[in-house]
C-alpha cells in the first residue's frame, strides 16, 4: 500500500468521522445512525449509477470503432498495458477541451473526450491524456471520488437541516434549558463541517490526480507527452470566461476532468480539486527522466 492510498483512506475515514459526529450532535445516537444510513444509501446510489448520471449530464455519445478508430486503437493499447478490460469510448459535445473517466469499476469504465481536445493535441499528447483517464479507472478513483462526494453531500444536507432546526425553535428550546454551550457547538458545526468536508474532498481528489498522472505516464511510457498536454489544456482553460465555462461544466463534477475547466473562476480556483498544473508537469518530467534512465541502463546491460 503506497502513501497516496494510505492518505486517501485516512481522509475518507476523517470525512466519515465528521458525518458521524455531526449526526451525533444533532440527534444523539439516533442522529448518528440516521447519518450513517443516509450516507450508505447515497454512496450506493452514486456508486451504482455514477456512470449513467455523469454521461447523461454531459450528453455523452458512445462511439463505435468505425466512428473513432484512432481513439479506440489508443484506448485498447493502453487498457492492455494497464491490465484492465477495454473501457468504452465516448464524446461530450463541449467547447472546452478536456477529458474524464467514469464507471463504478474497470468492467464498466468509460473514457470521455471532447471534440476540441482531439483537435488541440497531437497523437502522443492525446495518448498521454487517455492514459491518465485509464489510470483513474485502474486505480478505482471513480469509486473513491463518488464516496467522498456523497459523504460531503450528506454533511452539507445535515448542515441545512440544522439551520432549519434553529429557525423553527430549536435554538429557543436550548436557551430555555440554558444549553448555550451546545447551541454554540451546533452553530460552529453547521458553519465549519461543510467547509471541512469540501477541503477533505479536495485533498482526496488532488492525491488521486497525482497518482493518475504517475500511473498514466507509466502505462503510456510517455509522461512528457502528458506534461505537454496538461500545459496546453491549462493555457486554454485560463482563456475561457467563467460564465461560458459554467454553461458547459457543472462545478460539482469539475473534479472528474483532467484539468479544472473552471480556471477562470477565482472562487473555483481557490477550492480547486486539482493540484497546481505546474507541479504536475514537474513531477511528470521527473518521471520521464527516471523511465529514460531505466531504459538506458537496460540497453547498457545488453
Amino acid at each position: 500500500m503506497n502513501w497516496n492510498t494510505i492518505k486517501t483512506t485516512l481522509l475518507l475515514g476523517l470525512l466519515t468521522g465528521i458525518l458521524i459526529a455531526f449526526g451525533k450532535i444533532l440527534g444523539g445516537n439516533v442522529g448518528m445512525v440516521i447519518a450513517l444510513f443516509m450516507a450508505a444509501i447515497m454512496n450506493f446510489g452514486s456508486w451504482y449509477f455514477s456512470d449513467k448520471i455523469v454521461l447523461s449530464m454531459y450528453g455523452v455519445k458512445l462511439l463505435s470503432e468505425e466512428e473513432a478508430p484512432l481513439l479506440h486503437s489508443i484506448v485498447e493499447k493502453l487498457a492492455k498495458n494497464a491490465g484492465i478490460p477495454k473501457p468504452k469510448v465516448g464524446i461530450a459535445p463541449m467547447n472546452v477541451p478536456n477529458a474524464f473517466a467514469t464507471g463504478r469499476n474497470p468492467e464498466h469504465g468509460v473514457v470521455v473526450v471532447t471534440p476540441t481536445i482531439v483537435e488541440l493535441l497531437d497523437e502522443d499528447e492525446l495518448e498521454g491524456v487517455l492514459a491518465h483517464e485509464i489510470a483513474h479507472i485502474k486505480n478505482r478513483d471513480t469509486l473513491i471520488q463518488a464516496v467522498a462526494a456523497t459523504i460531503a453531500g450528506a454533511i452539507t444536507t445535515l448542515a441545512n437541516m440544522a439551520q432549519w432546526f434553529f429557525l423553527f425553535g430549536g435554538a429557543r428550546d436550548e436557551e430555555d434549558n440554558g444549553g448555550w454551550a451546545e447551541v454554540i457547538g451546533i452553530i460552529l458545526m453547521v458553519i465549519l463541517a461543510p467547509i471541512a468536508a469540501a477541503l477533505i474532498q479536495m485533498a482526496i481528489s488532488r492525491a488521486r490526480e497525482y497518482k493518475a498522472d504517475e500511473t498514466g505516464g507509466i502505462i503510456s511510457g510517455k509522461p512528457e507527452a502528458l506534461a505537454s498536454a496538461l500545459k496546453k489544456l491549462e493555457e486554454y482553460a485560463h482563456r475561457i470566461p467563467p460564465e461560458i465555462a459554467k454553461q458547459e461544466v457543472n462545478p460539482a463534477t469539475s473534479h472528474l476532468f483532467i484539468v479544472n475547466p473552471l480556471k477562470g473562476d477565482a472562487i473555483a480556483a481557490l477550492f480547486s480539486t486539482h493540484p497546481p498544473t505546474e507541479d504536475r508537469i514537474r513531477r511528470l518530467l521527473e518521471l520521464a527522466k527516471k523511465l529514460f534512465g531505466k531504459i538506458r541502463e537496460t540497453l547498457w546491460r545488453w
